[in-house]
């Protein structure tokens, strides 16, 4: 193994709208000795030199905005994955989400099971993502992004403030949370709520704008939210509510938790872990669909017992997810090239 270690990642140069995750990630393994970071061109991929590739939301490298952009793409893709091939290059994917994308074409859904062949190591976000079977794989938790935010100016917490911010799709369940938040009229006119996020379809936009019309308890924010925003619109709530029709790893509950602001989330094994990790009084669970009683409820306990401590996340550090990448890209270079058999008995 070089002295030196070249990862290409999957993602090109950060711009202001970047996932913070990838960012900080980019910017722990350059902190690293030994750890060159590689940002995502077709170039570079295709041409460059690099020992390892990282690859993150492989989605998003066979899609494109047209379909002729999409075809020149997948064609890229194809190009790649016989260079990593020949190259006998160690692929590492980190499970973001454990289902493929919806109404995605044949050919797509082809090209992805194709990259899922050609990965040498996952990485997992936590211990109840499933995996192809005999897969080797290590655990790194997401991190969290109290750094990050640090840079921000806080607002002051508004009681019966109830805060949802994030990119707004069909399985995050906006819409309940409008639903649910509008059945508190009566019993609960002082709530209010604030909404943040750009949504994915303009179907599902209108849709939102519809629902929450003629409530002047609600304010919407329906387009991209920048990061000074979403601390703002954050830290001003003194609940964030994350209604998920399906949750498995939520960046969007460890930024409420970075910045002290206790959440209420689907009921599932991974949020009671995480509940079980940052200590009493931070993440609140409800079990089938959302209602008002659930939001309600959540209030009166932190009203009537708020946590003491900031939550814990010490798990959850950067300089320790940086150093698990490190040794996560030793690892499968130490895999790739090697007989089946021997890759067999070195899996944990």
């Amino acid at each position: 193994m070089n002295s030196s270690l070249a990862v290409l990642q999957s993602f090109p140069v950060p711009r202001s709208t970047t996932n913070p995750y990838l960012v900080q990630l980019a910017r722990g393994l350059r902190e690293l000795p030994g750890v060159t970071v590689v940002n995502f061109s077709w170039r570079a991929a295709l041409l460059g030199k690099y020992d390892v590739f990282h690859v993150h939301w492989p989605e998003i490298l066979v899609s494109g905005s047209s379909p002729l952009k999409k075809l020149v793409r997948q064609a890229l893709s194809v190009a790649l994955l016989c260079r990593l091939a020949l190259t006998q290059t160690p692929v590492v994917r980190t499970i973001h989400n454990i289902e493929l994308p919806k109404d995605i074409s044949v050919l797509e859904v082809w090209l992805l099971r194709l990259i899922d062949r050609r990965t040498t190591l996952y990485v997992r976000l936590n211990s109840e993502t499933p995996l192809p079977k005999g897969q080797p794989s290590v655990i790194i938790p997401h991190g969290h992004y109290r750094d990050w935010f640090s840079r921000f100016p806080k607002a002051e917490k508004i009681p019966g403030r109830i805060g949802y911010v994030g990119l707004i799709r069909r399985y995050k369940g906006v819409e309940d949370l409008i639903k649910a938040f509008r059945q508190t009229t009566i019993s609960h006119p002082g709530l209010t709520l604030r909404l943040g996020g750009n949504p994915s379809t303009r179907e599902i936009g209108e849709k939102i704008a519809a629902l929450a019309y003629g409530d002047d308890r609600i304010r919407l924010n329906l387009e991209y939210v920048s990061d000074a925003e979403l601390v703002e619109t954050i830290t001003s709530s003194e609940l964030v509510v994350l209604p998920y029709r399906f949750m498995h790893n939520s960046g969007g509950a460890l930024a409420a938790l970075s910045l002290d602001r206790p959440v209420l989330v689907p009921a599932n094994k991974v949020n009671q872990a995480l509940s079980e990790e940052v200590g009493p009084g931070w993440v609140f669970q409800y079990t089938g669909a959302l209602t008002p009683e659930s939001i309600l409820q959540t209030l009166a306990s932190l009203a009537e017992d708020a946590p003491r401590t900031r939550p814990d996340l010490a798990r959850r550090d950067w300089r320790n997810a940086s150093s698990a990448h490190k040794k996560a890209y030793e690892k499968a270079v130490a895999y790739a090239g090697q007989a089946p058999q021997l890759q067999k008995a070195m899996r944990p």
